[in-house]
């Protein structure tokens, strides 16, 4: 939860001159995260998991990979029991964030979507350096949950 308003910065010279080293890697990581996404997608696809979805003619750099559940919290503790890490990375709704408190225009409804998308989101693992049967196995661990009957889980 922010409590100070975000600030627009510049990069010092240490964070360029890592991130002039890395910028060739750049795309062959992208890459690697799609690949990555189309196991979970396929992993996932005969799941009520709602996976994230690219624009048409939009290439996706899956810098995460969300999810969402209407069983967020029960498939965390299901996945951590199986030593798989995962993080909700925006529990809380920006406009309900104190920083942020009157600096967003609202009516008195809010922002319904918003705050119940962030009640089911949960981010899986992703990065280059995850390998296919690593994603193969959380997206079996996914899809074996969700085959559980309810109460069994």
């Amino acid at each position: 939860v922010s409590d100070v308003p975000g600030l627009n910065t510049r990069l010092d010279e240490i964070q360029a001159a890592i991130l002039r080293v890395k910028l060739p890697y750049l795309d062959e990581e992208n890459a690697r995260r799609r690949d990555l996404a189309r196991i979970y997608d396929a992993a996932l696809s005969g799941t009520p998991v709602v996976v994230p979805r690219a624009q048409r003619g939009v290439a996706h750099a899956y810098h995460q990979y969300v999810v969402r559940s209407d069983h967020r919290d029960e498939l965390r503790a299901f996945l951590t029991a199986n030593a798989v890490g995962t993080l909700i990375h925006y529990p809380v709704p920006v406009h309900m964030q104190p920083a942020y408190r009157g600096r967003v225009l609202l009516d008195e409804a809010g922002l319904e979507q918003t705050e119940a998308i962030c009640r089911r989101i949960l981010s899986l693992p992703l990065h280059p350096q995850l390998t296919d049967a690593q994603a193969r196995e959380v997206g079996d661990l996914i899809a074996r949950w969700h085959r559980q009957p309810p109460g069994t889980r």
